[in-house]
């Protein structure tokens, strides 16, 4: 049986994450991320769920998250993936899209699969130059020719009427658990925070967010300590400061949510 490799690389230049994972079969759950995924399918195939619907993705596909989007992945008859992605904050989006568009705006990639696209080639020659740890100006330009290319073709057009109201009892839990994530917090409290009883909660916060309050805390969490290793913090000390019991808790659900154990993340900013 072959063995599962995972790379991770900060780019300075960029200021972006690129990951590349080789024979995984893991299952990922049900989770999001504060920034932007843009990936694509070496080899292999999987099952994703996405929003509430159902894809399945194989080679030569690109798959977009944008902030917050929820998403789950598994294997399909225990076949390997090999998977290549690029990690990028909101902020670095926002300032990217503004060069290219001349407007301020973060984009909204309409959907979270592009079958067998095009752009996966120039999206792999870009992730390679980060792997590589090239620094020049091709690098560069290749990736604003490839964030202008997946924003004119897969991101929906800037509407100019108002957002959709939204429902502000869950966006108050959601605040809620975004400031107290490293204390302990019950439904019972959460509930209070919606003035809703405990089912009524989940319901509504599970239809409107696409994940569960738990799996938004421990999401808010993982992010929380993604921070903190990249400033160097210790996987114990990061672990204490965002609410995980001990450093195994945390690496646990690290491994589960990013596929990296908090130590492999915390070097790559060495």
């Amino acid at each position: 049986m072959g063995r599962e490799e995972r790379t991770v690389c900060f780019d300075y230049d960029l200021q972006i994450e690129a990951y590349r994972f080789e024979g995984i079969m893991q299952k990922f759950p049900n989770h999001f991320h504060e920034y932007y995924v843009i990936g694509f399918i070496e080899s292999g195939q999987r099952r994703l769920f996405s929003k509430n619907k159902e894809y399945v993705i194989g080679t030569g596909d690109i798959i977009f998250f944008n902030p917050m989007d929820n998403h789950a992945c598994e294997s399909i008859d225990n076949e390997k993936l090999d998977y290549r992605c690029l990690n990028i904050k909101p902020e670095i989006m926002r300032k990217v899209t503004k060069e290219i568009t001349g407007q301020d705006y973060l984009p909204s990639f309409a959907s979270p699969v592009a079958y067998r696209s095009e752009k996966a080639h120039l999206l792999q020659k870009l992730h390679q130059m980060i792997m590589d740890e090239i620094s020049d100006l091709e690098k560069e330009e290749t990736f604003y020719i490839l964030i202008q290319q997946l924003i004119e073709e897969y991101t929906e057009a800037i509407k100019d009427t108002e957002p959709r109201a939204i429902n502000q009892d869950v966006e108050n839990v959601c605040h809620y658990l975004e400031e107290h994530y490293a204390e302990h917090i019950a439904l019972d409290d959460l509930a209070k925070i919606a003035n809703m009883n405990k089912y009524s909660l989940l319901r509504s916060f599970t239809r409107m967010k696409g994940i569960t309050p738990y799996r938004y805390l421990q999401t808010v969490r993982i992010n929380e300590a993604k921070k903190r290793l990249g400033q160097g913090v210790k996987p114990l000390d990061a672990a204490i400061e965002t609410g995980f019991v001990d450093q195994s808790h945390l690496s646990n659900f690290f491994v589960e949510f990013i596929g990296l154990t908090p130590g492999q993340y915390r070097d790559i900013f060495k």
